[in-house]
């Protein structure tokens, strides 16, 4: 089993990462229930809005000098508009809300405990940044999805132990080209929230 070794980046901290972030996205991200068939452009110029961001919050998972995990976080009201419009709709406080992105592991790490880490790295900068809300989001999947594994199992009971609680009516949009396909299409995305006060 691996030791790995954490550390938290912020804001122009994030930069010599982006291109293991990138790295990772794209591998993980192929897989299901993602399916995203990403580019290194593309996910260079999308990270680079992290480390723009001063109160942007990355740690990382070494094996050695190996970068073989990333999750990211940054407050919601620093994020793509995208991000902030279901909350706006319901009147939600941006300012209020610590939003995580991405949590990229390699396969070969999972089962050790890294996830669990990213999680509480995460909230531990949203609590010491008095935020009221953790928030994510995740692809949603019918059951039935033609190319879901026959031994695929969501996160979603891992999640709710973790605290967080699904909010059906935050809901957005979001374009990516799928793996195997010739173009865009629109994938729905759900919210999750965790109250910290």
């Amino acid at each position: 089993m691996a030791q790995l070794i954490y550390e938290t980046v912020s804001g122009k901290g994030v930069v010599p990462y982006i291109d293991d972030l990138a790295r990772l996205r794209i591998s993980v991200f192929a897989e299901y229930p993602y399916l995203y068939d990403g580019g290194l452009t593309y996910e260079r110029e999308y990270l680079s809005h992290l480390a723009r961001c001063e109160s942007s919050f990355l740690v990382i998972a070494k094996d050695k000098d190996l970068v073989v995990g990333c999750s990211t976080a940054l407050p919601l009201a620093e994020a793509d508009a995208d991000f902030q419009e279901p909350f706006q709709r319901h009147g939600y406080d941006l300012k209020e809300v610590f939003y995580f992105g991405e949590s990229v592991l390699d396969p070969h790490y999972r089962g050790y405990g890294a996830g669990r880490v990213f999680f509480e790295q995460r909230e531990a900068a949203a609590r010491a940044g008095k935020f009221r809300w953790a928030s994510f989001c995740a692809v949603e999947r019918p059951d039935e999805h033609p190319r879901r594994p026959v031994d695929y199992s969501p996160l979603d009971r891992w999640w709710q132990r973790l605290g967080f609680v699904k909010h059906p009516e935050l809901k957005a949009n979001f374009d990516w080209k799928e793996i195997g396909q010739p173009a865009m299409s629109t994938h729905p995305m759900s919210f999750w929230l965790k109250e910290l006060v």
